[in-house]
């Protein structure tokens, strides 16, 4: 049966699901999604996600795929997404839809990802902000922040930063290439972009980053840390409402649409 590999991306508001990815205990958000699919296309295939967001994480640019039967591929991408957002919830939105490469996966093809993590600092907390930042109200150290930021950039194992996902993995060596902190007024988005990223690897840096700033770690202590592979040593796992899948970064052959697609293929790169 010929088919259409449609490529979506989503945003959603974690804090009501267990993740992307469906879970036979609660609901995920991909779930939700593939039912809106098969209410308009009874045919359509399982849905694949660029990214396993965990419990109460968002995201605003995570990439997925589906394959859609020709015979009941009747509507542009741009109805699509009005059509798939009628049959979702008001926290679950498709930004865009395109038609992909028939080769093209949004897990494998995937070259990086970038996810920001939000702290409130200040003393009250932001009530527009309470589902969607880690409020800590303590004053924090910006500038040894950034200090100790740039150690985590490169190629390096990051096994110190990551939980226990409950399978093997055959490494935890993963490159960052980018890794900052910014300050506007009360707010401080840690932003951090690398090739894949480990279980609650995002996290672990942002929790340590913001012990940095509380000067219970040193940001000189950061190489240290790296080399221990060692949890316990590194600071606390910063909590999932702060943390944002902001977008997947994809090589463009990979995610060039067929000639006769109305998409581009630069959706939120």
């Amino acid at each position: 049966m010929k088919q259409v590999r449609v490529r979506l991306v989503v945003a959603f508001d974690g804090t009501c699901y267990q993740g992307w990815q469906t879970q036979k205990s609660g609901q995920g958000v991909q779930e939700l999604i593939e039912i809106a699919l098969r209410r308009l296309f009874p045919g359509a295939g399982p849905l694949h996600g660029s990214s396993r967001t965990d419990t109460g994480v968002h995201a605003l640019g995570l990439v997925a795929h589906v394959d859609i039967p020709v015979d009941e591929w009747r509507m542009t991408p741009r109805k699509l997404v009005l059509a798939l957002n009628a049959h979702l919830p008001e926290d679950i939105r498709i930004f865009k839809a395109s038609r992909a490469h028939p080769g093209f996966h949004a897990r494998f093809h995937a070259a990086g990802k970038e996810y920001r993590y939000r702290i409130w600092n200040a003393p009250a907390m932001n009530p527009l902000l309470t589902r969607m930042a880690w409020h800590l109200p303590r004053s924090l150290d910006v500038a040894a922040m950034r200090q100790a930021a740039t150690h985590f950039v490169g190629r390096h194992d990051f096994a110190s930063f990551t939980s226990n996902p409950g399978y093997p993995r055959p490494t935890t060596v993963r490159t960052l290439t980018a890794c900052e902190v910014r300050r506007r007024g009360p707010e401080i988005t840690v932003r951090i972009v690398g090739d894949g990223f480990l279980y609650r690897m995002c996290r672990g840096i942002a929790g340590t980053l913001a012990q940095v700033g509380l000067h219970r770690i040193s940001p000189n202590d950061i190489p240290s840390i790296l080399q221990s592979k060692d949890r316990r040593v590194a600071g606390m796992t910063a909590p999932p409402e702060g943390l944002v899948l902001w977008r997947v970064h994809y090589p463009r052959p990979a995610t060039a649409a067929p000639p006769d697609s109305d998409a581009s293929p630069a959706d939120l790169e």
